[in-house]
């Protein structure tokens, strides 16, 4: 950091022109003058009074000043004294090649009302490079290091949590299928077309065994022994058959022929079929 002379800043004033008054130049806490390389801030502290009167500034703007300063935001502080000063930083942004003197710049501060200007004259400061000028030709060294490595991170915590979370994963995704096919299987040995539909496929669908297997998965879906006049109450009691009511009322209808009439099997109706389809009515129902 810069440390500070408390300089009062006496001579003659500096006219802006021929015509203007010369304005007044400011008592100024100025920077030391030597030692500086890129990145150092520079600091002026200017004395808020002229002719021992009040001076309120419009505070200056944060600006590039040249190649080698940045004016950083400014701010105003008081002293033990009660004095009031107005704090003004420069960054050095730029590094020379050999040792360089360069110019802290005027500042010229106007007073808020516009009636009141005060000049903060000029500073000269010197500033030295990063690297002896000398070193850019000793053999070995270059004119820029190369990168510094990175540190290597241990992988190892973090190859063996991920096989953790990918051993979670499945688990829980063989817990999921393992549930779902229990499910299903509960479902096919509890629900009555899914048996009545396991049964017909080891027999012969068009053999009165599975017209009467059929006809048991019925009755266990009403909760009682249907024939065709009691059909309504299927219906009631599982309304999630009726899309396929008329399939059902021809299927009762060729079991009463066959059973008690002549005896002969119904071509229209296919038995595989229609317990194919009341599977698939049940299985949407149960989800």
């Amino acid at each position: 950091m810069a440390t500070f002379n408390a300089i009062a800043v006496a001579g003659p004033g500096v006219a802006a022109s021929a015509d203007e008054p010369a304005l007044p130049e400011a008592v100024v806490e100025q920077p030391r003058a030597f030692g500086y390389v890129l990145g150092d801030v520079i600091t002026q502290r200017v004395l808020l009074e002229i002719n021992g009167a009040h001076f309120e500034p419009k505070l200056p703007a944060t600006q590039r000043v040249g190649i080698w300063l940045d004016r950083r935001a400014t701010h105003i502080e008081s002293g033990a004294d009660g004095r009031r000063w107005l704090v003004v930083d420069y960054q050095l942004i730029n590094a020379p090649r050999l040792l360089t003197t360069i110019a802290v710049p005027p500042l010229l501060l106007v007073s808020k009302q516009g009636d009141k200007r005060m000049l903060v004259p000029e500073r000269r400061i010197s500033v030295s490079p990063l690297t002896p000028h000398t070193t850019f030709d000793v053999d070995g060294l270059g004119a820029l290091r190369p990168d510094r490595q990175a540190t290597p991170i241990a992988t190892a915590p973090i190859k063996r949590q991920l096989w953790l979370c990918v051993i979670a994963l499945a688990a829980t995704l063989a817990a999921w299928g393992g549930w779902i096919a229990w499910r299903n299987r509960l479902a096919a040995l509890n629900q009555p077309f899914a048996r009545a539909w396991h049964e017909i496929q080891k027999v012969d669908a068009a053999s009165p065994q599975a017209w009467q297997t059929l006809h048991r998965a019925f009755d266990r879906t009403a909760g009682r022994v249907m024939h065709t006049d009691t059909l309504p109450q299927l219906f009631d009691h599982a309304p999630h058959l009726r899309p396929l009511r008329q399939q059902i009322e021809e299927f009762f209808a060729a079991s009463s022929a066959r059973f008690f009439g002549t005896g002969a099997p119904d071509a229209k109706v296919s038995i595989g079929q229609l317990c194919e389809q009341l599977r698939q009515v049940e299985r949407q129902h149960e989800k």
